[in-house]
């Protein structure tokens, strides 16, 4: 399809009548990627990115327009901010307009609604064209043209549009109105916030073969939904959550492409560093980050990490105020990893949130996949836990044997006791030690167990039961509580 016709062909009525950006187009100066000579791309946790982009440009003396291209479709304008390198403070902005309408043809018939274009039509038999001007009425879900006196639907021929119309772009660009009072050649920089970058951790752990130590490598995934490109960016990313001012909605810039294949880069992992209360993290070397494209960056390793695996079975506080009976049969005992983030477990490294995915080799050397997690951002010094499933030979049958109750009136002076019974069973052809943890109401105490407790909380109380291999423990334990 035809989109323009040469100026010089169209008659000067046409001209007089064409919108003054159009004709005034030579006196903006555009800069584009060629110009480019450094940019810096700073990535938050909650799709925020900084973008400082340094380019070479060449102003006249006075005011003149700057086409700044190829900038991000979300930026933020309200937040550019364009600043001379070479001449400080003998440029300033005066006005400025984003421009993220892109050129596409139904844009383009968009922007002629309610004006005329030319619609050229092939006689089929003779090969013959012909031009008839139309007025565009409207352009949703189709198009509608009046022709003198018949209106018609559809797109009947090729369709010949005078111009492109000045604020639709081929691609997003900021347009400042500028006053210069420096030299004609200067290196500027723009600055601005903008969504479309993101940026996640993701870990991937593997236990040995007896469960107490673990390699751990963290991977940065970055996501580029922006639509710009950021060549041999110098890219810094920030770990914790930066507050932000919430935008009533985002601008539609039209439907994203999928996204690339990853793009794994494994030789070069990151500098980490406290930025006010966050974690900044910078990336030492440059790397592009291409429009519509996941990439991963190496974030940090570690080995022989000090782990430990917990089997839990954790209880409800609701019967312990009324008569249940049975409380259920082949309960699932959860798998637990946990390990600290401390330079004597071999770590000790500050964490950002994201998904560890948990591996272990079978018999034959072949790792696979035993479950994953979510973390959230873990300082230096603190406990990293993980749920990886429920296990599969270890269950649990749960009954309530007595309830009675003691006193009260009210549900402010109740005093119930009550009774269980807790059988473990362990399938394994090695024995395991699984924690029973039930969460007490009130003001409580344990009256008689036959295994010890520790009260974990004041509303806990946990037991360290061993089940031997192929076989069964049971734990009893009779309860006071008042409310």
């Amino acid at each position: 399809m035809r989109t323009s016709l040469h100026l010089a062909t169209l008659p000067l009525a046409v001209l007089l009548t064409l919108p003054c950006a159009v004709l005034a187009a030579d006196a903006e100066q555009s800069v584009t990627l060629q110009e480019q000579q450094s940019v810096a791309v700073t990535i938050y946790n909650e799709n925020l990115a900084l973008v400082k982009d340094q380019r070479k440009v060449q102003l006249g003396s006075g005011q003149s327009a700057l086409a700044f291209r190829d900038v991000s479709a979300h930026m933020r304008p309200e937040t550019a901010l364009l600043r001379s390198l070479t001449s400080p403070g003998k440029l300033s902005v005066i006005e400025q307009n984003f421009d993220f309408d892109l050129l596409t043809p139904q844009k383009l018939l968009e922007k002629y609604v309610g004006k005329s274009v030319g619609v050229i039509r092939t006689n089929h038999a003779t090969g013959a064209e012909t031009t008839e001007q139309a007025q565009v009425l409207a352009a949703n879900s189709g198009v509608v043209l009046k022709f003198g006196d018949r209106i018609e639907t559809g797109v009947p021929g090729r369709i010949v549009y005078p111009d492109v119309p000045g604020n639709l772009r081929d691609r997003p660009t900021l347009v400042m109105s500028l006053n210069n009072g420096g030299a004609a050649q200067q290196e500027v920089e723009l600055s601005y916030l903008t969504g479309g970058l993101a940026w996640k951790a993701d870990y991937v752990a593997e236990l040995n073969a007896t469960d107490d130590k673990l390699d751990l490598s963290g991977w940065v995934t970055l996501t580029n939904t922006s639509g710009a490109t950021y060549n041999n960016a110098r890219l810094q990313l920030v770990a914790g959550d930066v507050n932000t001012v919430k935008q009533a909605a985002p601008m539609s810039v039209g439907a994203m492409r999928k996204m690339a294949m990853a793009d794994k880069v494994q030789e070069s992992s990151m500098r980490e560093e406290g930025l006010l209360d966050y974690h900044l993290y910078t990336l030492n070397r440059p790397t592009t980050i291409a429009e519509n494209q996941t990439k991963q960056v190496s974030l940090l390793t570690a080995s022989s990490i000090t782990a430990r695996k917990e089997l839990l079975l954790r209880g409800a506080d609701y019967y312990y105020q009324s008569s249940y009976g049975d409380l259920g049969q082949k309960l699932k005992v959860g798998v637990f990893v946990e390990f600290d983030n401390k330079e004597s477990s071999r770590l000790g490294l500050p964490l950002p949130k994201g998904v560890i995915r948990v591996y272990k080799k079978d018999a034959s050397g072949n790792a696979q996949f035993v479950g994953e997690d979510s973390i959230d951002h873990t300082p230096r010094n603190e406990k990293v836990r993980l749920k990886l499933g429920d296990a599969f030979d270890v269950t649990a049958d749960k009954k309530q044997t007595d309830f009675k109750k003691l006193a009260g009136t009210s549900k402010y002076n109740y005093v119930f006791e009550s009774a269980y019974e807790i059988v473990l069973k362990n399938a394994k052809k090695e024995p395991v030690t699984v924690t029973v943890q039930e969460p007490m109401p009130g003001d409580w105490k344990i009256i008689n167990e036959s295994l010890p407790s520790t009260k974990a909380a004041s509303n806990t109380a946990t037991w360290q039961v061993t089940v031997p291999a192929e076989g069964k423990t049971s734990l009893t334990y009779r309860a006071l509580v008042r409310y």
